[in-house]
């Protein structure tokens, strides 16, 4: 951490003033007066929907903005590793970033909730929870960046080479799982492995993991189908991934008045659009394993209840974890159940 010793935002001006002197970012010195140019890391690779969809939402920006903003997308960690993009926007190494909260597990225990085995049905939903729960309790441990809105996608599945169709065929298999997908892992009776969805595709063809638990769409946007013989839906324990889209403090800061309430309003656009992106993604991935003949089977009613007595008390634990940390874990499950049960 960089905090203490240089203001934050120094990487990205620094970085920028390099550009500017290389000729790099074309525009930079000559460009008009007032000209804004931002750097967003995204740890999607570059052919990802979720990718595509962060462009469109840059290009609106820009357009709403008159092309007073632009903001340069790097993709595939190329900026910063999934793991150092919150970092990276709260350091100045890039303006905006975009990654998974489960990638820093224990740094945001509220919304590390979100992720919890609650049922979530798609995407939209999972997209609509995530950001209810921000803007009703606003929690501390995001106030190092400003949020421009959460996303999240649709119910995780079990993916590998071995036909499963119930809970005893779990036992002792090493089954990738990040966050709290991990402890999921291991209420299932499995081993969870932790690594991000980037290292899961080689992990998947040495036999270093049985199994991914993974929404069903990291099948075709990170190529992982080719990798795997069946798909379990595990629908009723559908667990979630929570995305962030945050922005350096120093440089929202730095946005007049009229630009902030562009994003504000793009904002507002795309948390559905990026939710929808995940249900399109989950069905163009479904299509792909039909086309392969890879099967995605179901569990039995009998089956079901199995694995939600299996997960069931690791989300009362978070509730009382965070309680006992004068944190409103009751409060946020609650809402959560009765948001998925509306």
């Amino acid at each position: 951490m960089f905090r203490g010793t240089l203001p934050r935002g120094f990487f990205v001006r620094a970085r920028l003033i390099f550009f500017c002197a290389a000729g790099l970012l074309g525009g930079c010195s000559g460009g008009g007066a007032g000209e804004i140019r931002l750097s967003y890391s995204i740890f999607f690779p570059p052919s990802h929907l979720q990718t595509r969809t962060a462009l469109e939402w840059a290009s609106e920006i820009q357009g709403r903005t008159a092309g007073r903003v632009k903001i340069t997308v790097y993709p595939g960690e190329t900026l910063t590793k999934s793991t150092r993009i919150y970092d990276g926007v709260v350091n100045g190494v890039s303006d905006l970033g975009m990654s998974a909260f489960a990638y820093t597990r224990g740094r945001f225990p509220v919304l590390e909730g979100l992720d919890l085995p609650l049922g979530y049905p798609d995407g939209k939903t999972a997209t609509l929870a995530a950001n209810t729960v921000f803007d009703t309790y606003r929690p501390s441990e995001l106030e190092d960046v400003e949020v421009m809105y959460l996303h999240a996608h649709g119910p995780g599945v079990l993916a590998g080479k071995k036909r499963l169709t119930g809970l005893s065929g779990l036992a002792g298999m090493k089954i990738r799982g990040t966050g709290l997908s991990g402890k999921i892992v291991s209420s299932l009776g499995a081993v969870p492995v932790s690594m991000g969805q980037g290292d899961t595709y080689e992990a998947l063809q040495r036999g270093v993991v049985e199994a991914t638990l993974c929404p069903i769409e990291t099948l075709k946007g990170w190529r992982q189908a080719e990798v795997i013989d069946y798909v379990l839906s595990t629908k009723a324990t559908g667990y979630t991934t929570t995305m962030y889209v945050v922005m350096n403090r120093d440089s929202w800061g730095a946005l007049p008045d009229d630009i902030k309430a562009v994003f504000r309003e793009v904002n507002l656009l795309w948390r559905q659009k990026q939710g929808q992106a995940w249900d399109t993604a989950d069905d163009e991935a479904k299509e792909l394993l039909r086309t392969l003949g890879k099967p995605i089977l179901s569990l039995s009613a009998e089956e079901e209840k199995k694995f939600v007595d299996a997960v069931n008390p690791m989300l009362e634990e978070w509730a009382a974890s965070l309680e006992g940390r004068g944190l409103p874990g009751n409060t946020v499950l609650a809402d959560l159940r009765g948001m998925l049960k509306g």
